[in-house]
């Protein structure tokens, strides 16, 4: 088997780093829930902390995490910012990562049931 040698490796390196950034900014349990929350559609900051069950300055906090990595974005309406994914691609990410969470724990229940 001939391994493939890129001759793009800088570029290639500069996606990984992006993809690694990206997937920091998900690694965090109320930023998927407030991530959850936005395939529904636009929320603002008190409607964020409530689903995520934060205090509005930390649930700013995370969402400031999540402008910074792109993955959501703001728009102002009247005196009000609501924010929205900045892709629908990010919740199918997160859609799949949870499936294959289903799937292992369910090979994990039917070891137990053979145990």
């Amino acid at each position: 088997m001939t391994e493939r040698v890129d001759t793009d490796s800088g570029e290639l390196a500069e996606i990984f780093r992006r993809q690694a950034e990206l997937c920091k900014s998900l690694a965090d349990a109320k930023r998927l829930m407030i991530l959850n929350a936005l395939k529904d559609g636009p929320r603002s900051v008190s409607e964020l902390a409530e689903v995520a069950g934060l205090k509005q300055s930390n649930a700013s906090q995370h969402i400031g995490v999540l402008r910074r990595a792109g993955v959501i974005r703001p728009e102002r309406r009247g005196n009000v910012v609501l924010y929205s994914l900045a892709t629908p691609k990010i919740a199918a990410a997160c859609d799949l990562v949870r499936q294959v969470i289903a799937e292992e724990i369910q090979r994990n229940e039917a070891l137990v049931k053979i145990l």
